[in-house]
């Protein structure tokens, strides 16, 4: 086991650097660059924007800039934000917290009840249940999230029962421990909640597929003709190999838990990583593009490392060498 993770950190680090290079190239190949807000001003002086170039490193060529870029990455430090003047690390640092809370509870929340669903439909299937699962389902997957979240926050403006915008109150600094949690958790409910029924949706179709592929299985009709509690056959021998393609699955989800919220964020003002990342696109930050990339980049590896291993603990059959 150990030597498969080592291997497969060694295989990581030239995919994380093509991945890093080809973020680079896109962001420079883009027209113009963060400059040209500054070209387009009269008042700002050719010796000015001279002076920002060198500053920035926009008048070097390509490949020194992301050499220079690499050279900073291996020692820790992530750039330096051309818009808000502040080193990038300390940019994510501020946002990240936010963006996990988001993130976190829509993906745990998307896959208890994406998985527990999926289940109920499979083991009733056709019934009304399953048709009326099957049918928000379809409806949740063709809703884009963003429009799903500007219709909650049309919902929320309309009863007053929900904040619109933002993670805290304005009076949040004066409320106890307790209060500042529920307060948080108020702001949650709405974003965490669009951000969720899309995954949701895709979660309990897959399941359902998946569960109704092994109970067509020999070994659960074999199960069953020994005379197994049906409880035992489901949840003992279906159920366990059913879960396995959900398992990899596990390991895409991760990678999106920093930029997967992006729109939602930026429907609910909620502060974190998204609206950090789209500014940047508008902005055109490159070192920020590049750094959330990097990192977006950095968990697509790690969750798949860690779905392998998961897989090859819940099933036998897997062997990882």
């Amino acid at each position: 086991m150990l030597k498969y993770i080592g291997r497969r950190l060694v295989i990581a680090l030239p995919e994380l650097l093509v991945i890093s290079l080809m973020i680079f190239l896109i962001m420079y190949a883009a027209p113009g660059d963060f400059l040209d807000q500054y070209r387009l001003d009269p008042s700002v002086s050719p010796e000015r924007l001279k002076a920002m170039e060198e500053e920035f490193g926009l008048n070097k060529p390509a490949i020194v800039q992301y050499l220079t870029w690499l050279k900073n990455i291996l020692k820790g430090n992530l750039g330096y934000s051309f818009y808000y003047r502040r080193p990038v690390s300390t940019l994510i640092w501020e946002r990240v917290g936010a963006t996990l809370i988001l993130s976190l509870i829509s993906l745990a929340s998307s896959w208890i009840l994406g998985i527990a669903l999926g289940v109920f439909s499979a083991l009733r299937k056709y019934s009304f249940g399953d048709r009326f699962l099957t049918f928000l389902a379809f409806g949740f997957v063709a809703i884009p999230e963003f429009f799903l979240g500007l219709v909650l926050l049309y919902f929320a403006a309309k009863t007053g029962w929900f904040p619109i915008s933002g993670m805290k109150s304005v009076y949040y600094s004066s409320l106890t421990t307790w209060e500042r949690f529920k307060d948080i958790l108020w702001h949650l409910i709405l974003p965490a909640t669009a951000l969720s029924l899309g995954s949701f949706a895709g979660l309990m179709r897959y399941m359902r597929g998946s569960l109704l592929d092994v109970l067509n299985e020999d070994y659960v009709v074999f199960a069953r003709a020994k005379g197994m509690p049906e409880r035992v056959v489901i949840f003992k021998h279906a159920m366990r190999n059913a879960i396995n393609p959900m398992i990899t699955f596990l390991g895409f989800s991760i990678s999106g838990l920093l930029g997967g919220a992006l729109f939602i964020e930026n429907v609910f003002g909620w502060p974190g990583m998204g609206r950090l990342i789209y500014q940047a696109l508008i902005q055109q930050d490159m070192y920020i593009v590049m750094a959330s990339g990097l990192i977006s980049a950095i968990l697509l590896v790690a969750g798949n490392l860690v779905a392998d291993i998961l897989l090859a603990l819940v099933d036998p059959r897997v062997r990882l060498g």
